[in-house]
């Protein structure tokens, strides 16, 4: 039977909003596939995790989501040997009494200003490497028993609990340190803070790999309105893919992960995130609602996420027909 799963980070809104959200949004073709399943498995995760459900559901380990190899395959830019990571240039500020990240998508770096900075950075490192505006990678061999954050996971928060650790965290202290004060005042960020943008004073690191091992979700893999380093896990021809591209990909199995609410649920944006599922409902789940239906879809699978575990809702053309189950938005909450 052919199977379509489509993963949705930050689909399910906290418990104490999910009736208020439920009573706004319009969205029957969402309402029928959470309602009429034979299958609704919520699993908890580790409130110790380092990494958001979505991230470690893309590449499980022991020790969060190991993709840097992964990712670094999609840029084009394999490794052939080493430890690598995910680095991300970002903004760090004071937020009362402590230290907090931006959200980098709020950032507004260009291509001229990260290479300047990526230039200027690249001697302090073993090695660096460029993948764009926003992702680079660096290969660091004796870091490989680092306990990192992913970047995500520690927008907007106290970064004390956040930041590396294990052994040679204090060399990671030390290369950020290093970097925060080759790029303070930088003219590159002066002519930033004078355009109103926050300047890029600090990097981020996340997702230690060794250059073997490339674990990524199976192909094919449609990603859409997701940050780089997840749409370069998709399947080339699928990267910022819509409906119709997923339904017409020959496969038993496939994937995709849509990332529009993303932002919006890290922020608590709510209204924003009301907005997004609108625009889901119209250009997804009607769409994928019609194809289970006309048995173009053998089964669905929805992996909903938050914070704190995976919800998954299995239904099949089968199971729709069942008229005496009421079709509500009930389900959807974490």
């Amino acid at each position: 039977m052919a199977s379509t799963t489509v993963v949705i980070p930050f689909a399910l809104p906290p418990a104490e909003l999910a009736a208020d959200i439920a009573r706004a949004l319009q969205a029957p073709s969402l309402a029928a596939l959470l309602s009429r399943n034979n299958l609704h498995e919520r699993r908890r995760f580790d409130s110790d995790a380092r990494v958001l459900p979505h991230e470690n559901w893309l590449a499980p380990g022991p020790d969060g989501a190991p993709l840097a190899a992964a990712v670094m395959n999609g840029f084009g830019t394999p490794p052939q040997d080493g430890y690598w990571f995910i680095v991300h240039p970002v903004h760090i500020q004071l937020a009362r009494n402590h230290l907090t990240m931006a959200d980098p998508r709020n950032l507004g770096l260009n291509e001229a200003d990260s290479r300047a900075l990526f230039e200027l950075a690249k001697p302090y490192f073993d090695d660096l490497r460029y993948g764009d505006a926003n992702t680079w990678f660096m290969r660091a061999d004796g870091w490989s028993e680092l306990d990192t954050a992913s970047l995500d996971a520690a927008i907007g928060t106290n970064l004390a609990d956040w930041m590396p650790t294990g052994p040679n965290a204090l060399g990671f202290k030390k290369l950020q340190n290093e970097v925060q004060m080759l790029w303070h005042e930088n003219p590159v960020n002066e002519v930033r803070e004078a355009r109103r943008l926050s300047p890029v004073n600090s990097f981020w690191m996340w997702g230690g790999a060794p250059a073997s091992g490339a674990t990524a979700p199976a192909a094919p893999l449609l990603v859409s309105s997701a940050p780089s380093w997840l749409t370069a896990l998709g399947t080339p021809e699928l990267r910022d893919g819509d409906v119709a591209r997923l339904l017409a990909t020959p496969g038993e199995r496939k994937t995709a992960v849509l990332g529009h609410l993303l932002p919006h649920g890290l922020a608590g944006d709510w209204s924003a995130w009301l907005m997004e599922m609108q625009r889901l409902e119209q250009e997804w789940f009607t769409p994928l609602l019609g194809a289970l239906r006309e048995g173009r879809i053998g089964e669905l699978k929805l992996v909903l996420t938050d914070r704190d575990g995976v919800t998954t809702f299995r239904t099949t053309k089968m199971v729709l027909r069942q008229f005496w189950r009421q079709q509500n938005l009930k389900n959807l909450k974490s």
